[in-house]
């Protein structure tokens, strides 16, 4: 997980004491590329398996060679938004936790609730405090935090954003924000985590106003990356003012890629709840009659509605319309930030 972005390290001579450092903190924007680049035609169902098919491809360039994403219909919808959790970690289990260092903790008990395992939510949020400043962001634990965004249940993707946030010394504070602004700003090679990182500050309830304006900033932004990596900033905010710039991005980004991102988006990953991407449902299917719009995105339009409605509907737009119009409630599902808590 460590290969580092080809292009944009031959422009960085990190000293030896930093050459490791560095190493892991270029690794993980190009772990994170190529796990999207099997994301989209998997229906963002593997992360862990992307990131391990991360470790032997090459770098950014080759990824935007690979071959494009033509259709989306393999996208699977989740049964339930939150799956029946397994009997809680045996007493004995969690004593033996309790004895393992902060970093071994953190890994453990987001396994467990990756797993299902209700009592390591509340272990994880009785120890955040205490871990703060004594986790590392190692490859194992950020391997965890990625299988835990996958979740269905939005409580262990809270816990994975929180625990990633500890491990990289960022507490929910404007300082924060400032920290990662300054940068997103000033060290173009360094802003893609940045950004991810920033709209996981904002689900937190961090600046949200700031965190938003800055995302909207940078998603226009000349560069693939920068774009690509704005859309993973909004997708981590997981408000509602989130929907609409992913909307846009996915009619009308240049790159194929980011569209194909910012459908993923929409339909399962980051932190918006089933709820909000409900309320795209309707400008999804205007989206359907937008000749602006090509034949591979009107694909990534149809597969983000089956992923969020979990109806079968194919190409057929009348079909989905008809659908919307008996499955659309009297009261739209009432848009509200994503605060979620571990509790």
């Amino acid at each position: 997980m460590d290969q580092l972005l080809e292009k944009t390290a031959r422009g960085r001579k990190p000293a030896p004491e930093t050459e490791s450092a560095a190493r892991r903190a270029w690794g993980i924007p190009h772990r994170l590329l190529r796990y999207v680049s099997l994301l989209a035609p998997l229906a963002v169902l593997s992360t862990v398996a992307g990131f391990q098919a991360a470790r032997l491809n090459g770098v950014f360039e080759k990824w935007l060679g690979t071959t494009p994403v033509h259709a989306a219909f393999s996208f699977v919808p989740p049964a339930a938004l939150v799956s029946s959790p397994k009997t809680a970690a045996k007493n004995t289990e969690l004593e033996e936790i309790s004895h393992l260092s902060p970093q071994q903790q953190a890994e453990r008990l987001l396994d467990l609730a990756i797993q299902r395992h209700e009592s390591s939510l509340d272990l994880i949020r009785q120890n955040l405090d205490s871990w703060r400043g004594r986790l590392e962001d190692t490859d194992r634990l950020f391997h965890l935090v990625l299988a835990a965004l996958n979740s269905d249940d939005p409580r262990v993707r809270v816990a994975a954003v929180e625990i990633d946030l500890a491990a990289n010394n960022l507490r929910k504070s404007p300082q924060s924000v400032a920290k990662l602004l300054n940068q997103i700003h000033n060290d173009p090679d360094d802003r893609y985590l940045a950004l991810w990182r920033l709209g996981a500050l904002g689900n937190r309830g961090v600046e949200p106003v700031t965190v938003l304006a800055t995302l909207l900033r940078y998603v226009h932004d000349p560069n693939q990356q920068t774009r690509f990596w704005a859309v993973e900033g909004l997708a981590m905010l997981g408000t509602e003012e989130s929907i609409d710039p992913l909307l846009l991005v996915l009619a009308h980004d240049p790159s194929p890629r980011v569209r194909e991102r910012a459908a993923c988006d929409l339909a399962r990953s980051g932190m918006l709840t089933g709820e909000q991407r409900l309320t795209a449902v309707p400008q999804l299917l205007n989206l359907l009659d937008d000749d602006s719009v090509d034949p591979a995105t009107q694909d990534l339009v149809y597969a983000t509605l089956h992923v969020i409605t979990g109806a079968s509907l194919g190409r057929d737009a009348d079909a989905w319309r008809a659908w919307w119009a008996h499955h659309d409630r009297p009261e739209k599902p009432t848009r509200h930030r994503s605060g979620l808590s571990l509790a």
